[in-house]
């Protein structure tokens, strides 16, 4: 006789993924990731779980200015040079249907916008947001640094201002930013976007999606292994868990 014991068996492998919503790699990763997971037969057995990382924690709002003149001032070069640097990252965005519009991007700090993504996570609603603020710093030009953008885009995903409001003005969100950034060290996490499967294999950058798909067949395929239910072979004389001998 075989008889399935263990019940309590985790439901899905998750993949963790570190990201700054002003990392350009980022968007692109994340299709990339996309377009992995669409092909993989065990999608509906993996979860994603988003992570904050900062790029540049002391970065300081300048809402009057674009990517394109901040990285001029940053490096010392002429706006057409820095235009020139960001054209092949334009051309990866659009090679998987993304546009970015860096003469729009408002320079600004991603501390509050990981709040929201925080907050968000805790409704299921993580990999919406991501989503949203990717979308409205490269492609609308939105400037997430000011409060009344995030709320308004975290209505657009169905959190409610009340919630907004106290995630952008507690410390408990921040606190959970601050862990993510903390555990990105702890694992040695110093660029984004970063891929950790099921804790024990990484991918770095905005690598193919055959890449992705081969981790994720790699990973789930050891996961699986460890979801296995004990099969009881063989039965004799034994005391069950209420002490009852006879």
């Amino acid at each position: 006789m075989t008889t399935n014991v263990n019940s309590a068996q985790a439901s899905r492998m998750k993949v963790e993924i570190w990201s700054d919503i002003m990392c350009p790699f980022c968007y692109i990763g994340k299709r990339n990731y996309e377009a992995a997971i669409s092909q993989f037969a065990g999608k509906d057995q993996v979860e994603v779980v988003w992570k904050s990382f900062q790029l540049d924690p002391t970065i300081q709002p300048a809402p009057d200015k674009n990517v394109y003149q901040y990285l001029a001032e940053r490096k010392g070069m002429s706006y057409a040079e820095s235009v020139k640097m960001h054209e092949r990252v334009i051309a990866m965005a659009q090679s998987v249907g993304l546009e970015y519009n860096f003469d729009k991007a408002v320079i600004a700090n991603s501390f509050d916008a990981h709040r929201l993504i925080q907050l968000a996570k805790t409704k299921g609603l993580g990999d919406a947001a991501e989503e949203k603020l990717f979308k409205a710093y490269f492609t609308e030009g939105q400037d997430f640094g000011n409060h009344e953008v995030l709320l308004t885009l975290g209505k657009a995903i169905g959190l409610t201002e009340t919630k907004i409001n106290e995630a952008l003005s507690s410390d408990f969100y921040a606190y959970q930013v601050k862990q993510d950034i903390q555990e990105a060290a702890q694992i040695g996490v110093n660029g984004v976007p970063f891929f950790v499967f099921d804790r024990k294999y990484a991918v770095s950058g905005a690598q193919p999606s055959q890449v992705f798909l081969e981790v994720l067949q790699k990973s789930f395929g050891d996961w699986q292994k460890t979801q296995q239910p004990i099969s009881t072979l063989a039965g004799g004389e034994a005391c069950d868990i209420d002490g009852n001998c006879l």
